[in-house]
């Protein structure tokens, strides 16, 4: 593996970090509705399975295991556009503008992920 391609790995490792991290603080910045705190605690635990599952992938002991692992993050981060999708943002314009921004991070780490995934089959 050369050091680009190392570096571009440890790249997508910190991008869903910061994915999982930035959407851990805005559902801090909900409202506390019995919704958005079941919600809320499916985006945040799917958001985090997106990088966790690409960390395994980076680590597997064959392609097969590889594959398996891509998939997963790319399931995850599609999972996770949609509970994104469905959270009540109320009258808050900047958690509003957050919240899209986030489903826009999910809709490109899915991307990423599914092109990865046919360059390794």
């Amino acid at each position: 593996m050369t050091q680009k391609e190392i570096s571009k790995r440890y790249d997508l490792e910190d991008r869903t970090l910061i994915f999982a991290t930035r959407v851990r603080a805005s559902v801090k910045r909900l409202r506390k509705t019995i919704t958005n705190m079941k919600m809320g605690k499916q985006v945040i635990r799917v958001s985090g399975s997106v990088g966790s599952n690409y960390i395994e992938a980076n680590e597997s002991l064959s392609k097969k295991d590889f594959v398996m692992r891509i998939k997963i993050s790319r399931k995850e981060s599609k999972e996770s556009r949609y509970w994104l999708r469905l959270l009540d943002t109320g009258d808050d314009s900047e958690l509003e503008k957050e919240r899209k921004v986030l489903v826009q991070e999910a809709t490109e780490l899915m991307k990423i992920f599914g092109s990865i995934l046919q360059k390794s089959e």
